[in-house]
């Protein structure tokens, strides 16, 4: 019987072994306990690249990775690509089909892919040579955040970089979220 427990990691730190069909350990996988990196480094992050790839980026105006890389390239300094191998272009840009056909290694590859499609993307981040891999709002792939950590990837998920670059950089009201600050100071870029 013993064989048929599972070690569960609980938020404290603790572990436990549980019967892996029990409530218990079904509510337990399903909370996080994984954190990325808090709202300092994201700053950092963000103003120390100069270069984003937007893997499953968009040609379809309606998909929010469309609307960030409009974002990106409008509010931001970041040299922008756009991988998609189902797409030539993107935005007026060419699409490559990986991150291997960039020009340069991105110092940070954003991601729009489904949760069980992020461990592949982390290979090919790894195998390209970029730091950061930013993994859109909404997807969550816990497993995949600890791997990419062990990679030696800096791993920020399920934040949006379109509205953390306009939060760091005092402006989300460009076709986002009004901040309510009336000010005539330039926005940073």
């Amino acid at each position: 019987m013993a064989d048929a427990l599972v070690e569960t990691r609980l938020t404290n730190g603790l572990s436990c072994e549980l019967p892996p069909d029990s409530p218990l350990a079904k509510l337990l996988k399903s909370q996080r306990t994984w954190s990325g990196p808090d709202a300092r480094t994201r700053q950092r992050i963000l103003r120390s690249a100069h270069s984003v790839a937007i893997v499953g980026a968009s040609p379809n105006p309606a998909r929010a990775s469309y609307f960030v890389g409009t974002y990106l390239l409008q509010s931001s300094d970041f040299r922008v690509y756009f991988v998609n191998p189902n797409a030539a272009e993107i935005l007026g840009r060419k699409a490559y089909p990986d991150l291997a056909s960039l020009p340069e290694v991105p110092d940070i590859v954003d991601v729009f892919r489904k949760p069980s499609d992020i461990p592949a993307v982390i290979d090919e981040v790894v195998a390209v040579g970029a730091p950061t891999i930013w993994v859109q709002l909404g997807i969550w792939n816990e497993e995949a955040a600890r791997y990419g950590e062990s990679k030696g990837l800096t791993v920020v998920m399920d934040r949006c970089i379109k509205v953390e670059h306009a939060r760091f950089h005092g402006g989300l009201h460009l076709l986002g979220f009004d901040t309510g600050v009336i000010s005539a100071k330039r926005l940073a870029r």
